[in-house]
């Protein structure tokens, strides 16, 4: 491992299930889109591309295995990025449903909700007034939004992803959710080494204040020392600043317009791929350099993109 010590993994979530066609003309929607924006992602310098689908009339969430089978094979076939496939899909959706794309096509890496929360997107209202239709009530829907991810729910997900060999993106919105973790790692349910996606800033979960970021590292460290590999998001306007706190820290970086729609104040990010250019411009300031995808599956302690099923 000392080969790799100074690399960070950049992942890139291209599309999401949080931000609707409305807020902005550069979130992919169609499958053209999204494959065209991970591979420029992976070109970029992510490692890991984080793939949702969405219904490419309406840019709804789509979690049904035909959405992603439109592009996973074009974005496998064109990049050697490990491909991570969500199963926390959209908040509005049973676990049964977010779980069926990773079900079906054993990727290397998955994504997993580590608790339930309220989920709250509904501040976005006033930013975004001219919303209609269904992007309009998804926002104001979250006012009475539980995002259900029980333990029940988690262990579904673990012993049907584990099967097939993929590992996971562990997504932590809050304190409770490490703990929650420890928990099924002590029942010998979850393997080492812990990718954990630490979350800030979504309305519902942990905020995104330096501290916050400093307590979920330190609480992660103790809970799982050695074995952690630790990975942050900060949503919206505080992408960047908790990137390149965590990357001091030693962290990994996670960004994509599933997370913020940004590049700097008051402008849109053009795309994914603008996002990483900027995040490896961050980690190369800093001393570090950027893991390559295959340095990322050794870190990670992955299977490899030769036993997927796509």
């Amino acid at each position: 491992m000392a080969a790799i010590d100074d690399a960070v993994i950049i992942t890139c979530a291209v599309t999401g299930a949080i931000h609707t066609p409305g807020m902005s003309p550069h979130l992919p929607v169609t499958a053209d889109e999204i494959a065209q924006a991970a591979i420029d992602a992976a070109e970029a310098g992510a490692a890991i591309l984080h793939l949702h689908a969405r219904d490419p009339a309406t840019g709804r969430p789509d979690q049904t295995p035909e959405g992603f089978a439109a592009f996973l094979p074009r974005v496998k076939q064109a990049t050697s990025a490990a491909i991570n496939l969500t199963t926390g899909g959209s908040p509005y959706m049973s676990v049964e449903e977010r779980a069926r794309p990773a079900a079906q096509f054993a990727p290397e890496v998955a994504s997993l909700n580590m608790g339930s929360m309220n989920f709250g997107l509904y501040g976005m209202l006033s930013r975004y007034p001219d919303l209609q239709g269904w992007e309009r009530e998804h926002l104001e829907g979250s006012r009475d939004l539980v995002f259900r991810n029980s333990f029940k729910d988690i262990e579904y997900v673990l012993k049907m992803a584990g099967e097939n060999g993929t590992r996971f993106e562990f997504e932590c919105y809050d304190i409770s959710h490490l703990y929650n973790l420890h928990h099924f790692v002590q029942r010998g349910l979850v393997k080492p080494p812990f990718f954990v996606q630490s979350v800030f800033g979504l309305l519902g979960g942990i905020g995104n204040h330096a501290e916050d970021v400093a307590h979920m590292k330190r609480t992660a460290d103790r809970l799982f020392g050695a074995d952690l590999r630790w990975s942050v998001l900060g949503a919206g306007a505080a992408q960047f600043r908790i990137a390149a706190q965590a990357a001091a820290l030693g962290g990994n970086i996670r960004v994509g317009l599933e997370d913020s729609l940004w590049i700097g104040k008051g402008q849109l990010a053009e795309s994914n791929a603008q996002q990483v250019k900027k995040a490896r411009a961050l980690i190369e300031a800093l001393g570090k350099r950027v893991a390559t995808p295959d340095e990322a599956r050794a870190i990670l302690n992955l299977k490899g993109g030769d036993r997927v099923n796509f």
